[in-house]
């Protein structure tokens, strides 16, 4: 009856946005699609579930296999786990406050006293005798010395009624504080499998790029061969040959900043796995492993903020911060408390609970703050500050949530276009280049007018192998900021 009550705001969920969507107006039900490769068009499935091990959409082995190696090697889901453990056993630790403490003791003591104290004075043998020094007016010069034993058993039972529920929402914020990282889990998780892919489709962008400069840099040394031929032999101009040498120049500044990117994901990748940067992994990755999912799930907008782990996380801290305004109201109330202890005393150890050994007492107390220079009721009102606080995160969150959708979704139609117009771009670049050739082959153009074609066509293929990426990329971005199907993973799994 004590405990039936708790003062402070009980917490309810906050409801889902009302009539929410992902862009103002409807947005096409697919993506344009391309020739080629990553060109097909890409669905969205409204509703649709999404499956916890979305990155197998990609079908992609090499794939599969970082990530699985990842998921097993990686530190930072095994210190997530522990941060969860921990978090759940300060719940478990704060649920005993609603037990009676209970504890023994047991005290021995040996002394030996003075037995100058003049006068009549009885004394006490080892073995608990006692004797007198008969009657003497002046009194005896000494007294014996007494030695003797004490032993003390004594049982303690302590209870605090929680009469206005600071235990128990303590043990609400606690229990949150477990859910939340529960989520931080599932966020991490998610981000681990979302930094593997996206390390992945970088290091096949990259290659893809440093192939296509190296054919560039590779055309510009034969042109400017050529040019430096002809100038020596008087068929053109000192001009020409700085230009084309500008030309090759701006070209080889391209190469060394792919190198190091190139580098810098393969660094990634190895961290990534849980290895040292000398560490190597096997898998290695290019764009023609990867294949583009041609049909996509895409959450109805009501049920993101259930499915985003950051959501979730943050709904998780409101509830905790709303538990401790109801902690810091009750620390303000009066405080009472029980304590009750049993036991027995005695000089032999045998004799503690025999006649005249045993006592007991129970104690009950209560105790109100009557000044404290206002320091409860400036940590309730820093209490009812943090909830505000924590609403106006979660609401943020959640605002975040959505434009991570969005963003995704109009990343994925914009580059859907984009790579149309880039294999437009490829395709009149080879035409060129083709044309060229059968032109040189019939003898009615240069080798060098061949060659900037060339060079005109990977410049081409450079930017082909760019918007290929982004497509790749922004399927992965659309899973992760749709929540990643951690809900439909099997609970051995994780």
């Amino acid at each position: 009856m004590l405990c039936a009550c708790a003062v402070g705001p009980n917490f309810h969920q906050p409801a889902a946005p009302a009539k929410v969507d992902y862009a103002p107006a409807p947005l096409p039900a697919a993506t344009q699609s391309a020739p080629g490769l990553a060109g097909d068009a890409q669905t969205f499935i409204a509703g649709g579930e999404l499956r916890y091990d979305w990155w197998k959409s990609f079908e992609c082995p090499a794939l599969d296999s970082l990530v699985e190696r990842a998921l097993r090697a990686n530190p930072s889901l095994p210190a997530a786990r522990a941060a969860l453990a921990q978090a759940q056993e300060l719940v478990y630790a704060q649920q005993g406050y609603f037990y009676p403490t209970v504890g023994v003791d047991y005290q021995f003591e040996r002394q030996k006293l003075s037995g100058n104290t003049g006068g009549n004075s009885p004394g006490i043998q080892g073995n608990g005798t006692v004797i007198t020094t008969g009657s003497n007016p002046a009194g005896p010069p000494y007294n014996a010395p007494v030695i003797y034993s004490f032993h003390t058993a004594e049982l303690t039972v302590g209870y605090t009624p929680d009469v206005f529920g600071a235990n128990r929402r303590q043990v609400e914020s606690l229990g949150a504080q477990a859910q939340y990282q529960r989520f931080e889990l599932e966020a991490t998780y998610l981000s681990l499998v979302a930094n593997v892919v996206g390390a992945a489709i970088q290091e096949a962008s990259v290659r893809a790029q440093i192939a296509a400069t190296e054919a560039i840099i590779a055309d510009y040394q034969k042109s400017l061969a050529i040019l430096r031929d002809k100038l020596a032999n008087g068929y053109a101009m000192r001009l020409d040959v700085a230009a084309e040498e500008a030309a090759l120049g701006a070209a080889l500044q391209l190469l060394p900043p792919l190198q190091k990117q190139l580098e810098q994901t393969r660094d990634l990748i190895r961290v990534l796995a849980g290895n040292l940067p000398n560490e190597d992994v096997a898998e290695t990755f290019a764009l023609e492993d990867l294949k583009l999912p041609g049909q996509v799930p895409l959450s109805l907008p009501s049920k993101l903020i259930e499915q985003r782990p950051d959501v979730r996380a943050a709904e998780e801290q409101l509830r905790a911060t709303n538990a401790q305004v109801g902690v810091a109201i009750a620390n303000r109330l009066p405080q009472f408390s029980i304590t009750g202890a049993v036991g027995g005393n005695a000089s032999v150890f045998s004799q503690m609970f025999s006649s005249g050994g045993p006592f007991w007492n129970i104690i009950a107390s209560a105790s109100q703050t009557l000044f404290d220079g206002n320091t409860l009721l400036h940590q309730q009102r820093a209490a009812e500050q943090a909830l505000k606080q924590s609403a106006a995160q979660y609401r943020a969150t959640v605002l975040s949530a959505y434009q991570n959708v969005a963003d995704s979704l109009h990343a994925m139609l914009a580059d859907a276009d984009a790579l149309g117009a880039a294999v437009v771009t490829e395709r009149a670049a080879k035409l060129e280049r083709d044309l060229t050739q059968a032109r040189r082959d019939a003898g009615y153009t240069d080798y060098l007018t061949e060659l900037t074609a060339e060079t005109t066509y990977q410049q081409a293929l450079l930017g082909l192998a760019q918007a290929r990426a982004l497509r790749f990329g922004d399927t992965a971005a659309l899973y992760q900021s749709l929540g990643g199907g951690w809900w439909n993973r099997p609970a051995d799994a994780l």
